[in-house]
């Protein structure tokens, strides 16, 4: 079975789906949050649904995605929203999820959203989820380097190194590590051994 992949989003189309799902109240609130994830973050659908309340940090003003090491700084806007949507979650209401950690609760007991059913309601709002995730992570390694775009969105190396050169990135020569650091027996020119 062969399997088709539509293109990535382009940038125009990502921010203003991003834009969209900022202001649009009559979107409900679970798929402004999960569409902002995919748009801002690239963050696949099944692994949207799979964070939990504990990966939204406050910390003092400030707002964290745990999505990596370390965790992601989320603009004010987007903190707003997420943290409206943990404030009134859907299916919080039925005996099986009182207390659930999930960010995205389904309808079943102890279990998160389904990840397809998601994936078709975003479509429905106009956010394809892996076309909006695609572009989301090109336009990340155009920014950053991929081995910290790797860390922070909890990819692996070699898939922000395989997107970097299909996107034709700059960042291919980045050595990652503490750059603070001199070699061992490192002595800046001019200095003395003394």
């Amino acid at each position: 079975m062969k399997v088709s992949r539509r293109a990535a989003l382009s940038e125009d189309e990502r921010l203003d789906a991003l834009g969209r799902l900022l202001t649009d109240a009559d979107v409900p609130a679970r798929l402004r949050a999960a569409g902002v994830i995919a748009l801002l973050y690239a963050q696949p659908v099944s692994r949207i649904v799979r964070l939990s309340v504990d990966d939204v940090i406050r910390d003092g003003d400030t707002v964290l995605l745990r999505l990596g090491e370390p965790a992601s700084p989320v603009p004010a806007p987007v903190a707003a929203l997420l943290l409206e949507h943990i404030a009134n979650r859907d299916n919080m209401n039925t005996a099986t999820n009182p207390a659930s950690c999930w960010l995205f609760p389904g309808r079943r007991a102890g279990q998160p959203f389904r990840p397809d059913h998601l994936s078709a309601l975003l479509n429905e709002v106009g956010v394809p989820a892996a076309a909006a995730r695609g572009a989301a992570i090109r336009q990340q390694l155009l920014e950053l380097p991929g081995p910290v775009v790797a860390d922070a969105l909890g990819y692996h190396d070699k898939t922000t190194s395989r997107l970097i050169r299909e996107t034709g990135g700059t960042w291919s020569r980045y050595a990652p590590g503490d750059h603070a650091r001199s070699p061992t027996g490192w002595v800046p020119r001019g200095a003395s051994n003394s």
